[in-house]
């Protein structure tokens, strides 16, 4: 398994900074998660190529994101997030394609995403019209020689393979978020992976609490802080055959950040 860690892409910042920053922490890949459409151009394309040059630095997944409103919670989360409000899918779709466009132009394979709270009942109007949805982004993904990965954490790991077998494409697979499953409060990590484990091919190293109320989301906290037993979760990897990446995400800024995302590598380390 490889370390890597989440690096955002927007205007207000260096690419170029913060692969360097990657590189002096003793990381040689990442997934680079981006939110802004208007990034994905060839230029940009070209300096994130140069900089991955410069630093040895490999992208093993495109977080793409995609416009309007978002709220990360049990409530307005239902109504906001992903494919499956009504109102924001036809253009949420064509930002995922935009976002495949781009990762072609930089050869990466792999594409993720949240899609949403994906319905849990298969026989509402709705849930047909998410996975008609979702299978429109993964053929284009497809065409483009690229995976699309679910991230985890806004369904239970049964509808998300539903849901994957549903679409019925080979290019589909997950982005494995643990601490996403407990802080939504729809699984332990390391149980999901009978379920879910056979299309990993991303993992964040993410860790967090389960929900105490029934409208916010529990809490993030360092790594070996939270719920998820990341002992237990790497040895079930590790007997799955994974050998893929692991991407640290701790969702704070600054030196704090830093400083997780090291305590974060040497927990790692001496798991993998």
């Amino acid at each position: 398994m490889k370390l890597g860690v989440i690096v955002g892409l927007n205007a207000s910042t260096s690419i170029e900074e913060k692969l360097e920053g990657l590189h002096s922490m003793g990381f040689s890949s990442c997934q680079i998660n981006c939110w802004d459409t208007r990034m994905y151009t060839p230029e940009m394309a070209e300096r994130i190529q140069a900089a991955l040059d410069k630093y040895g630095i490999t992208v093993s997944t495109l977080w793409c994101g995609w416009s309007g409103r978002k709220v990360w919670n049990f409530y307005e989360g239902q109504t906001t997030l992903g494919l499956v409000p009504a109102y924001a899918r036809f253009q949420r779709i064509a930002d995922l394609k935009a976002g495949s466009d781009f990762a072609k132009l930089l050869s990466v394979d792999q594409i993720a995403t949240h899609a949403g709270f994906l319905p849990e009942n298969p026989n509402t109007e709705l849930y047909a019209e998410v996975v008609s949805a979702l299978r429109e982004v993964a053929a284009h993904a497809k065409a483009n020689g690229q995976y699309f990965l679910f991230e985890t954490g806004q369904e239970t790991p049964t509808t998300l393979r539903r849901v994957i077998q549903d679409i019925g494409l080979d290019n589909l697979g997950v982005n494995l978020d643990p601490a996403n499953l407990i802080l939504y409060g729809k699984a332990n990590p390391v149980d999901a992976l009978d379920t879910i484990g056979e299309y990993v091919r991303d993992v964040h190293a993410k860790d967090g609490c389960y929900p105490t109320d029934g409208k916010n989301l529990g809490k993030e906290t360092p790594l070996g802080k939270g719920k998820v037993n990341f002992p237990a979760l790497i040895a079930g990897l590790k007997a799955l055959g994974y050998d893929g990446p692991v991407t640290i995400e701790r969702e704070i800024s600054g030196e704090q950040q830093t400083r997780d995302i090291l305590e974060a590598k040497a927990l790692l380390e001496a798991l993998i």
